[in-house]
């Protein structure tokens, strides 16, 4: 499986959905360091700085390098005919039914392919779905159900070409940072352009706002069905479009108006101020190009696609859809979440965007799989979207899941039922790239997959742009591709006629092929990339990025659909669609009285099994925290910083508190992105109940219910240890609270113990847990306050200090020195003082980190203000701060203004007594 590197190193970013070029630079078979394609049309060279740490993300180390069975490293031939065996028995004393599948954004297109083809085609299992159903499935059902096809209209050009760009349930600067970034730009070209935010939170994405809508979680189809009404009843619909292009306007009318459509009421309802809410109601109606921007805030709910839909209801009535700089823009999580959609990774379809529900879809699409002596046999109708998936696991209805590149047991609601269920299934198989991750521990089989900078296919981001990801590096060890492994297991199991496959290219084609299978007249099918079908191996590798549909008649990619008003429905009318607002399942209480919202922070990744690896990217936020608003906080008698605990539906949440006014009184947020693996209690899933959209299946994953309250502890303290001392794991993982945040020469522990902690021994502990001893020490009984250090053949191998994390200093110089070589027993004092202290010797400390591309802290971004760079650009050009990827450039202006405040109210001086 290994291949030379390609002489094209340009590939695609494996993150977000934005899909933006990589160009990788090459020594000796290695990524050194990465950059921002300048000619790709996603981000036209900006990267953010999880994308510019991609480098630093790779290596064999914690790699799956080889097949496990039943806990035991075996070769290839061993874990694939097991794979194939136990499928195999399971389907035939259970059928078809019994066998499932749960795939990933994260896989290509043609690993998607080959997935959907084995499971649904040969295996004839309906049980295929995907963690894009966390994420997406709520607009892909709205767009299905109104445009008639799982078709974003716009592309990222729309955003600078609007009048208005309206941003709901995204917080864009942290989420999709170069989308952010070129919004920024477009907006000083165009002094003209404005912004609206709609969020409970002020995030980082309000910087650029014109007009914050800080609305009460939930409530945005309120909001929509309110400005459409709001827009009948001033005469700013475009009849002549409704009438031309769409139906269902009446009936969506006489719904909206179902409630008091006053500006008061629902002003009242959304809660926010009812001024504010008419300039947005004006500035939308007003405006013929407007892109409403929506992501998960708007997804993320038990009634999400009619939220989506309120949306495109809006768009459609004022007939901003099909034009430069307007339409309803889902932006999306994943970096493959539409490629797997194209092909057919929800349950709900079948491949090339048809559905059971298509006229002869399923007929069709047998056909074309069949081969000279097989017959697939699809099943009839669709199987269980990913909620219900695994509780027909837990029901035992499902025996054998094969889930690949995802962790369902961190990412998935109930996330303590969904690892209990999968612990009692008969058969799980795993394919993953991380030899450590949660779903590990309840695999039967894993098999090593190959990862970003190995992968070799396609990926399509939110603008319908298909981009290659390009293998550079041969897989380490043993790991193959997934389109493989898949393949072999197909071959095994008797379908190897329909699997022959030696090249993604092979599959690609086939893929571009059915695409455009039956597929002319008026029928036809939006989805189309089939003038890429020819493509040989060479011109494949090649690939230029591309918007499908790609046709004989659009051989260059079609940019913007709906442009002439026909939309993919049997008809060619959009539908608008009657919808009924209502709140969260997931309903507040005297117990649970406060209101979660989950979501992304900037420089981390879903559970962060690749992120953790760049250490520069654990330094914005190191650990779980619960955001509060300080009212909130006060009231509870808890401080910034101190450690607190959130009680939901399946379980409970530990982390520290951070007090932000840009919270709403009554609500708390968490990220989602802390597993098992890095901290005590922090999986954001064990507080959600698994409610879902009728429509979408997507889980109601931003709304839960929540009680908050200190955590009990008697002491806090930081531990620092080289890599290789692995007794300290299980150890730490014994306290109350505990998070493991990766260094990059070291790992660092937060510790904090229970209450009957409070008399512990540390000298006994330390023995108990370190083979090195102390070497060095600095101890204050009175307080609890204690450091200490142990050093061995000149290096230093562990540093603790017991006390509140706010004492530390920036750990980056102690980090340094487990490289380097000390003096052991011949220390001077002041190099035994600097070791304790964690510095240098009068070195400032420079606080939290603000700007990761360059590691540059509050502290020393104060310090310049002060000096008098008071602008971004003055900052960058003292500290580089804000000049890489722009993700803090926020945060700097946050603290300008904070500085200036604090220079215009001097603290005054105080006479002596």
């Amino acid at each position: 499986m290994a291949r030379a590197a390609s002489p094209d190193t340009r590939t695609t970013c494996p993150y977000c959905g934005v899909g933006c070029g990589v160009r990788a630079e090459m020594q000796e078979g290695r990524i050194i360091a990465v950059e921002g394609d300048a000619e790709h049309p996603a981000n036209f060279g900006r990267l953010c700085v999880k994308g510019s740490a991609l480098h630093e993300t790779l290596g064999e180390h914690g790699r799956l390098t080889r097949p496990r069975l039943d806990g035991v490293d075996v070769d290839w031939d061993t874990a694939l005919e097991a794979v194939a065996t136990r499928l195999a028995t399971t389907r035939d004393a259970h059928g078809p039914e019994a066998v499932a599948g749960y795939l990933s954004g994260q896989l290509l297109t043609e690993d998607y392919y080959v997935a959907n083809k084995l499971f649904k085609g040969f295996l004839g299992t309906p049980h295929l779905d995907t963690n894009s159903r966390l994420c997406m499935a709520s607009a892909v059902a709205a767009y299905k159900r109104s445009l008639g096809a799982d078709a974003v209209p716009c592309n990222y050009e729309d955003l600078e070409d609007a009048e208005l760009v309206v941003l709901v349930g995204s917080n864009l600067a942290w989420n999709h940072p170069v989308l952010f970034q070129r919004l920024r730009a477009a907006k000083t070209r165009n002094p003209l352009l404005r912004v609206v935010v709609i969020d409970p939170r002020i995030t980082d994405t309000c910087e650029l706002a014109d007009l914050y809508l800080g609305v009460r979680p939930g409530s945005d189809a309120r909001l929509f069905t309110g400005l459409l009404a709001w827009m009948a009843e001033r005469g700013k619909l475009d009849r002549v479009y409704l009438e031309r292009h769409t139906r269902g306007l009446d009936a969506t009318l006489d719904e909206a108006r179902r409630d008091d459509v006053s500006l008061e009421a629902i002003a009242a309802d959304c809660d926010v101020d009812p001024e504010r809410l008419e300039t947005f109601f004006y500035w939308f109606a007003s405006q013929l190009h407007v892109v409403t921007l929506y992501s998960q805030g708007i997804n993320q709910s038990s009634s999400g696609t009619d939220k989506c839909q309120a949306i495109i209801n809006c768009h459609l009535a004022g007939g901003k859809i099909g034009l430069p700089g307007a339409g309803p823009f889902s932006i999306t999580g994943q970096p493959n979440a539409m490629g797997g959609r194209e092909v057919g990774g929800l349950a709900n379809q079948l491949a090339a965007h048809m559905d059971y529900d298509s006229p002869g879809a399923v007929e069709r699409v047998t056909r074309f799989w069949s081969t000279a002596s097989l017959v697939p046999r699809l099943p009839e109708a669709p199987g269980h979207k990913a909620v219900e998936l695994f509780a027909a696991i837990e029901r035992g209805e499902v025996r054998a899941v094969w889930i690949m590149a995802t962790n369902p047991v961190v990412s998935l609601p109930d996330a303590r039922r969904v690892r209990a269920a999968l612990a009692q299934c008969p058969l799980v198989i795993v394919s993953e790239c991380m030899a450590d991750t949660d779903l590990l521990e309840v695999a039967d089989i894993v098999l090593p997959a190959s990862g970003w900078s190995e992968k070799d296919g396609t990926v399509t981001n939110s603008e319908r742009c298909i981009s290659r990801q390009r293998g550079l590096m041969a897989p380490p060890g043993e790991a193959r591709h997934d389109w493989w492994i898949i393949s072999t297991v197909a071959q095994r199991l008797g379908f190897g006629e329909a699997f022959g496959y030696t090249h993604p290219a092979e599959i690609f084609a086939e893929h571009a092929r059915l695409s455009g299978f039956e597929n002319a007249g008026e029928g036809r099918r939006c989805f189309d990339i089939s003038a890429l079908a020819d493509l040989e191996r060479d011109a494949y590798d090649a690939l230029a990025p591309i918007q499908w549909p790609v046709t004989a008649r659009a051989p260059q990619g079609t940019p913007r659909l709906f442009e002439d008003g026909h939309f993919a429905t049997p008809d060619g009318h959009a539908r608008l669609l009657p919808v009924a607002p209502r709140g969260p399942l997931q309903a507040l209480d005297e117990r649970r009285h406060c209101r979660l919202n989950t979501g992304r922070v900037r420089d981390q990744w879903h559970t962060m099994s690749r992120t953790a690896r760049a250490s520069r990217l654990m330094n914005h936020r190191a650990e779980p925290f619960i955001e509060v608003h300080p009212e909130d906080a006060r009231a509870l008698g808890l401080e910034d910083q101190a450690l607190a605990q959130l009680e939901g539906e399946g379980g409970e949440y530990r982390g520290r508190v951070r007090l932000s006014p840009a919270q709403r009184r009554g609500e708390v947020f968490v990220p989602i992105h802390w597993s098992d693996r890095f901290s005590a209690s922090a999986v954001a899933g064990d507080l959600l109940a698994a409610h879902v959209d009728p429509l979408s299946g997507q889980p109601e994953s931003k709304h839960g219910a929540v009680s908050l309250a200190a955590l009990p502890s008697a002491w806090q303290a930081t531990l620092v240890v080289a890599d290789d001392l692995q007794k300290v794991v299980d150890v730490c993982r014994e306290t109350a609270y505990w998070a493991r945040v990766p260094m990059r020469h070291a790992e660092r522990w937060q510790l904090a113990g229970e209450p009957t902690s409070a008399g512990r021994d540390w000298w006994a502990w330390l023995d108990e847990i370190l083979p090195v001893a102390t070497s060095l020490w600095c101890d204050d009984p009175a307080d609890g306050r204690l450091r200490a250090a142990g050093i061995e053949v000149g290096r230093l191998r562990w540093w603790l200090m017991v006390g509140p994390p706010t004492e530390l200093p920036g750990l980056a110089w102690l980090d340094a020195r487990f490289t380097e070589a000390a003096e052991g027993s011949a220390l001077q004092a002041d190099q035994r003082r600097r070791i304790l202290a964690a510095c240098e010797d009068g070195a400032a400390d420079d606080g939290p980190l603000v700007c990761s591309c360059h590691q540059v802290g509050r502290g020393a971004i104060a310090s310049a203000i002060h000096a008098g760079d008071a602008s971004v650009e003055a900052l960058g050009a003292r500290l580089a701060c804000g000049t890489q990827c722009g993700s803090c450039i926020p945060e700097l202006k946050s603290l300008i203004e904070e500085e200036r405040a604090h220079a215009f109210h001097p603290t005054p001086d105080v006479e002596p007594v």
